[in-house]
């Protein structure tokens, strides 16, 4: 990493300040370069860390590019440990293109997706999961999820990953001393305290594992599908969660035809609302897309709200949608309560016990926050300390943690069927290794590579 990369590390667009970066040896000589103070004073010539405020010029013609402030950071006490500059100058498209075409004109890269917080990996300062927690903070949606991408960044999850590999790493060096040393009466020791470790590495992953749903749900949102046939409030439900009219809502049927998706922030739940097609069979082309689009969701959805009509009698379409929802994750809305109720709520039940049935009247505001108090109840079942919980939200780490598991499972078996040590080795060593990918200690460059292609370019 001899080279320097650069890159706008704010969004494209209109805004009071944008930002072009710069990483790498020659990052203070090519800010030197481009740069003028108000009083002629170049960039070295000011402190490290500490802001100057001037002009970036065209050194061919010493025109000037933008009025500026700029700060220069040297190696290792920056976020990539190495010599960084960072140039803040107005907003918009035309200056930070401007500026950043001329530090690539003058020896800088082009950085790559999350070059710099790859380098800040590479260069040690952050390993591989406080690396992705960076990126999870910035897509965080909700004050909890963002607390939990701030644990991951400072050490959290290394630090219990870390513990469990000490432990680990205290049996394989045991199981060596064994093999290497026969002659030394160890070996019924070695099996009983191998056992005991063995069985403490398989609780922590236990818990650790016991957390991921919840975790990614926090990082990703509930995937949560509004169905039912048409007409019978889905559309008013979205808006009426969302606090805004989001949807179009008519009395006529089908008025939805495609998929519209919307985050809501309930008490820290990142909820991903999706709004589908009315379930129920039509000659319309387009609203017949619609339809298999819905049923497509479904099959994606952590949650579904299945929503009925209370003024009208069971039809067709809503068995179908009762088979739709009878074996998944679901509430049950009974819907126009102000209307007069044409339907059996205890048929109903029977048709899907152990699912709760909310009455409302979208229109009228009742039931929604009935609503919004079973998804809370439904997801806090087990309630977690977002603040001081180790919670697995990574889908990388979740499947390392399942393959560790597997291997320490292995690991355990062969130590009570008293098999020899060098084969619970291997399984104790595979363990070791899976869990060393979540903090980067045993990655390979193709997963590095497919991790930081998430990143934004200027992160």
């Amino acid at each position: 990493m001899t080279d320097t990369i650069a890159a706008i590390s704010t969004a494209i667009g209109e805004a009071g300040i944008g930002i072009v970066r710069l990483s790498g040896k020659n990052a203070i000589d090519i800010g030197n370069c481009l740069f003028k103070g108000n009083k002629g004073n170049t960039l070295e010539q000011g402190e490290n860390r500490k802001l100057i405020y001037g002009h970036i010029i065209n050194p061919k013609n010493d025109e000037i590019i933008d009025e500026v402030l700029i700060t220069f950071m040297k190696s290792p006490y920056t976020y990539t440990r190495e010599n960084m500059v960072e140039i803040y100058c107005h907003g918009g498209i035309i200056p930070v293109k401007k500026i950043l075409e001329l530090t690539l004109e003058h020896g800088a890269r082009l950085a790559e997706r999350g070059e710099f917080t790859k380098r800040a990996f590479l260069n040690g300062r952050l390993d591989l999961s406080q690396a992705e927690a960076v990126i999870d903070m910035i897509k965080a949606k909700t004050d909890k999820s963002f607390q939990v991408s701030l644990n991951q960044l400072e050490g959290n999850i290394s630090d219990k990953v870390g513990k469990i590999r000490d432990i680990l790493l205290e049996m394989i060096a045991h199981i060596e001393v064994s093999i290497d040393f026969p002659d030394e009466d160890v070996e019924s020791f070695t099996y009983d305290e191998l056992e005991d470790k063995a069985n403490k590495v398989k609780d922590e992953i236990d818990k650790l594992l016991s957390t991921a749903d919840r975790g990614t749900i926090l990082r990703d949102g509930l995937n949560t599908v509004i169905l039912g046939k048409p007409n019978v409030g889905k559309s008013s439900l979205l808006n009426a969660i969302l606090r805004e009219n989001r949807a179009i809502v008519t009395n006529i049927p089908g008025t939805t035809r495609d998929i519209i998706e919307e985050y809501v922030n309930i008490d820290g739940i990142p909820l991903k609302l999706v709004d589908t097609a009315g379930i129920r069979t039509t000659e319309n082309l387009v609203e017949k897309l619609g339809v298999d689009k819905a049923k497509d969701m479904v099959d994606r959805a952590d949650l579904i709200i299945a929503v009925f009509d209370a003024s009208e009698s069971l039809t067709q379409e809503d068995y179908e949608i009762i088979d739709i929802v009878k074996n998944k994750r679901a509430i049950i809305l009974l819907n126009k309560l102000d209307l007069p109720n044409e339907y059996d709520e205890d048929y109903l039940k029977g048709l899907l016990p152990n699912k709760e049935i909310i009455t409302t009247s979208i229109t009228k505001g009742i039931g929604v926050d009935k609503l919004e108090t079973a998804i809370k109840d439904m997801f806090y079942t087990g309630e977690i300390d977002i603040k001081s919980d180790t919670i697995v939200t990574n889908m990388r780490h979740k499947n390392q943690l399942i393959k560790a598991k597997k291997n320490i499972e292995d690991g355990l078996g062969g130590i009570m069927s008293n098999i020899p040590l060098d084969c619970i080795e291997v399984d104790i060593k595979n363990c070791w290794e899976n869990l060393g990918e979540i903090s980067g200690d045993t990655v390979g460059e193709d997963i590095l590579d497919k991790i930081f292609q998430e990143f934004c370019i200027g992160k």
